[in-house]
């Protein structure tokens, strides 16, 4: 029996090899053809294509009214002008270098002519973190004309833009004054205990909390806890600006502006998903003595084996180029192929209302409902970019946020994980606890990356309750 089990796996994993050499050949194909479509309608429609990164960076991200510098030996940063200095920020690599056959070929003239462009060097002179810091850039001729402001400003597209959702749910942030994050809050309006952040995971929303855990907390705890569930810069009701890149602060600077600082929370519990735990794990260490808990779900921590690009070893990891697992093959349309799953976003954002009542025709079930609807609830430009620069590009930080934790940090550290997770291995945690040997964890049988909460959200309350609880009694 175990002998045609094991035959029938081999078998399976060379049907799943085969198909995905084709499928993703194809995708490589059609992803350059798509280019050159969008760059044709964004001319007909806006007068002007939208860069992306087939070709350059530099045109991609300059064209968002920041300046893209490469500093020698390091990754490429991007530089954000003040009156006072200038602030940088990582991007990762993977926006613009994504191997296959097909996109090595189409680079290689591209990469002839930019290597004989390039032969002007200047120093740029940066102040980061109020300090002043010399360093040594590789800055083009192009950007050294908009320092002295010889180009003129970049001429701004309409908000939302043709390829984007214009339904009211997705612009409602566009007609508001306030520049902030959507919170849903609940419990006690003035502060009478904790407080506690939840962070939901990629392309979804504050209701992945909302509709599950909190309505499930009991009423003691809606009287002594500050709930707060946001939704990330370009998810669900927050703002969606198409000049944004993402980035790690740019996330950062926000959950900071439209909670703790609009709220005047000076120590908190963290609860995150997926991509949240990684934006809780820069938050705590950016907070060091403000954390009461750190709660992961599904962290996704590769360690990177010795000899590996981070960034890219991580982009392998979560997007593996695999037409199964579906969630895997899903996984790698949205990291590998940047016109692919632009299109995707269009046909499910122009059909938003669509989407919404096939929903509910089809299941009463509240929970796909909300799923859906926060699956659809953001734009391209914002998954693209939050799905790299945080993800893959934060690869190789990770580790330091853990050994900060580890070692800075006193709060407790508890992590669930679904046995059957397809997108992130139970491994990930097990990785987390080597690197914090403090941390608890609990593998949930037969529950993957969503329902590890969907569908066990009153369990999952009473474990929260029980992990605030047992903070407050030990401090």
């Amino acid at each position: 029996m175990r002998v045609i089990l094991r035959s029938l796996s081999m078998i399976g994993n060379l049907i799943n090899d085969v198909l995905s050499f084709v499928i993703f050949s194809i995708l490589d194909v059609l992803d350059l053809v798509l280019c050159y479509v969008y760059k044709i309608t964004d001319f007909i429609v806006e007068s002007e294509w939208k860069p992306c990164y087939c070709s350059s960076p530099k045109e991609a991200i300059a064209s968002s009214g920041k300046i893209l510098v490469s500093e020698k030996g390091e990754s490429k940063k991007i530089v954000c002008l003040t009156s006072t200095k200038l602030q940088l920020e990582e991007i990762s690599d993977t926006l613009y270098t994504r191997p296959s056959l097909v996109s090595e070929v189409s680079k290689t003239t591209v990469k002839e002519l930019k290597r004989r462009k390039i032969d002007n060097a200047t120093t740029v002179v940066t102040s980061v973190n109020k300090s002043t810091v010399r360093s040594t850039f590789t800055v083009n001729n192009t950007i050294v004309e908009m320092l002295q402001e010889k180009i003129g400003a970049h001429k701004s597209h309409p908000v939302p833009r043709w390829s984007d959702c214009d339904c009211d749910t997705c612009n409602s942030w566009s007609n508001m004054c306030k520049d902030s994050l959507f919170v849903h809050t609940d419990g006690p309006k003035d502060k009478v205990g904790d407080d506690v952040l939840f962070i939901h995971g990629f392309i979804s929303s504050s209701a992945f909390w909302t509709e599950t855990v909190f309505p499930n907390f009991t009423d003691s705890t809606r009287s002594k806890y500050r709930l707060f569930a946001v939704d990330l810069l370009g998810f669900g009701q927050s703002p969606k600006p198409h000049d944004s890149l993402y980035t790690i602060k740019e996330h950062l600077d926000m959950i900071e502006k439209s909670v703790l600082e609009a709220h005047k929370v000076k120590s908190f519990h963290i609860v995150a998903h997926s991509l949240g735990c990684i934006l809780a794990l820069a938050l705590a260490v950016k907070y060091p003595n403000s954390v009461k808990s750190l709660t992961l779900i599904a962290p996704p921590y590769f360690p990177t084996p010795k000899g590996e690009h981070a960034t890219q070893y991580m982009m392998r990891k979560v997007a593996p180029r695999r037409v199964w697992p579906l969630i895997a093959f899903g996984a790698s349309l949205a990291c590998w192929y940047e016109h692919v799953s632009r299109t995707i976003c269009l046909l499910i954002c122009k059909n938003h209302r669509t989407w919404e009542f096939l929903t509910k025709l089809i299941t009463r079930n509240r929970i796909k409902t909300y799923l859906i609807k926060g699956f659809c609830c953001h734009t391209h430009n914002a998954a693209w970019h939050t799905l790299h620069n945080i993800i893959c590009g934060t690869a190789g930080k990770i580790e330091g946020y853990l050994d900060t934790v580890q070692n800075q940090l006193t709060c407790s550290v508890n992590i669930f994980h679904g046995q059957y997770d397809e997108l992130i291995p139970v491994e990930c945690s097990s990785h987390v606890k080597t690197k914090v040997p403090r941390a608890n964890i609990k593998v949930v049988e037969k529950k993957d990356h969503i329902t590890i909460v969907v569908r066990r959200q009153e369990a999952f309350a009473r474990e929260l309750e029980e992990i605030w609880k047992t903070t407050n009694l030990n401090r």
